[in-house]
């Protein structure tokens, strides 16, 4: 099955839980670039708003075709309890291109649920398999969590 992970990553963590996944299923991987500066505490506070009120951005053309791929691993941050403005405009700019979908999610603590109901919701394909990381999870031991749901997706 030919995978691509994308993901958007404001801080990092989601950036490097994608690169994991990657190199564990041995498959392309590429970043979503949002054009709107989200840096310091200013574009914290504005990446929550946007997210809370489901807006749209605009972001750097992609690499890939997504239409060449089986399957689409898409990574978030959890901003509000929803995904990333950078996410949901990747996903409606692709719509009706993807054949299987897998999400992952990167949080503080919670908000992952209806983070997941809104992407599937939004893209309108039931996902293979989720994967929350907590912030704990971020820096202490993930791989039992990373070997699931990856087993899942095969």
């Amino acid at each position: 099955m030919k995978t691509l992970v994308v993901y958007y990553s404001r801080s990092g963590n989601t950036k490097k839980i994608a690169e994991e996944i990657s190199n564990k299923m041995n498959c392309d991987i590429e970043e979503i670039i949002d054009n709107k500066n989200r840096k310091g505490i200013i574009g914290w506070l504005k990446s929550g708003r946007d997210a809370r009120s489901k807006k749209l951005t605009t972001i750097k053309e992609m690499r890939k075709d997504i239409g060449k791929y089986d399957l689409v691993v898409i990574g978030t941050p959890i901003w509000a309890a929803l995904m990333a403005p950078a996410v949901r405009t990747f996903i409606n700019e692709n719509k009706g291109e993807f054949k299987n979908v897998a999400f992952f999610c990167t949080c503080g603590s919670s908000g992952d649920v209806k983070t997941f109901e809104d992407m599937e919701d939004f893209i309108g394909i039931t996902p293979l398999a989720k994967l929350t990381l907590t912030r704990k999870e971020l820096i202490g031991d993930r791989e039992d969590k990373l070997k699931v749901f990856i087993k899942g997706i095969k």
